[in-house]
């Protein structure tokens, strides 16, 4: 009979601060699963890991960027696209990755989303949506899905969800792409091309959350929420954003769905105080920054 190595390091062990773990997420959660999709695809992506930040916000995924060992900070709710513009233009060689939920990013967070978009700041935004406030007690979020249950709509959600694809796109991303936790190899190639991806990009990674959500939705199990996703995802590239809303216990559209080129923020930026200043003193001023 052959032992057990119990001193045998998992492969991410060296980019992780194992001495945070045992981590807060509950059993069946997808957010790990996510964390360690990301952490191949940025491997993958060939960036310099010291030029890699991490900022999230407050929430269940918020706590991401506490475990990951980068350069990285936990911010206030909803505030983790401005303080990540604030890095990126104060460092342009960073790439800055937000990396946060549903609620924190598309809620209270919502108007610093569709501004970042707007001006195609140079970042990557991996938002994991449960469709719910997972660590606050499981109230209906933008993104809960209409007729879900959840502790402020037990009789279920009237309120209609945002559509995160579609919002993305039509904010001014320039690469938006969803997966499920189950689509482990699609959603790396799709973070590891985020990544690459000179603008503002966003991938989506709907994840089971089935202490609150799930057992209020007759999906008990993390099991339960794969099954479904395994069940009913379609893969549809290039799809119109408009037309991958995800209802109730129905078809969930995935894949790439954005992938085009403009300026970002920075290029228009250093193309207006050109022609103002002269590029010549528009580069010695980046250089003394």
């Amino acid at each position: 009979m052959s032992r057990i190595n119990l001193n045998h390091k998992h492969p991410m062990d060296a980019y992780l601060r194992t001495d945070r773990i045992p981590h807060i997420w509950c059993p069946g959660c997808g957010i790990g699963t996510v964390l360690e999709v990301f952490l191949t695809g940025l491997l993958k992506s060939g960036l310099a890991l010291d030029k890699v930040v991490i900022v999230s916000g407050i929430g269940c995924t918020g706590r991401v960027a506490g475990y990951i060992k980068l350069d990285s900070f936990h911010t206030t709710h909803g505030r983790a696209l401005p303080f990540a513009t604030g890095l990126k233009l104060a460092n342009p060689e960073l790439k800055v990755v937000v990396f946060s939920g549903d609620g924190d990013l598309f809620s209270i967070g919502g108007n610093h989303f569709i501004h970042a978009a707007r001006r195609n700041v140079d970042m990557t935004v991996l938002c994991v949506n449960n469709f719910t406030y997972g660590m606050t007690g499981g109230q209906a979020a933008p993104t809960t899905p209409l007729t879900a249950r959840s502790t402020t709509s037990p009789y279920g959600n009237y309120e209609q969800p945002f559509n995160i694809p579609y919002l993305a796109a039509a904010s001014g991303a320039v690469y938006v792409a969803r997966w499920t936790a189950v689509h482990v190899r699609r959603l790396e190639t799709s973070i590891t091309e985020a990544l690459l991806k000179k603008g503002f990009s966003l991938v989506e990674a709907i994840s089971p959350c089935p202490t609150v959500y799930g057992r209020m939705n007759r999906q008990p199990t993390g099991l339960d929420h794969m099954k479904y996703y395994r069940e009913n995802s379609i893969i549809k590239h290039d799809a119109d954003p408009r037309e991958v809303d995800i209802e109730q216990n129905g078809k969930i559209i995935v894949g790439k769905f954005v992938d085009i080129e403009r300026p970002t923020f920075s290029d228009i930026q250093a193309q207006v105080l050109g022609k103002t200043f002269g590029a010549e003193a528009v580069a010695t001023g980046a250089k003394r920054k």
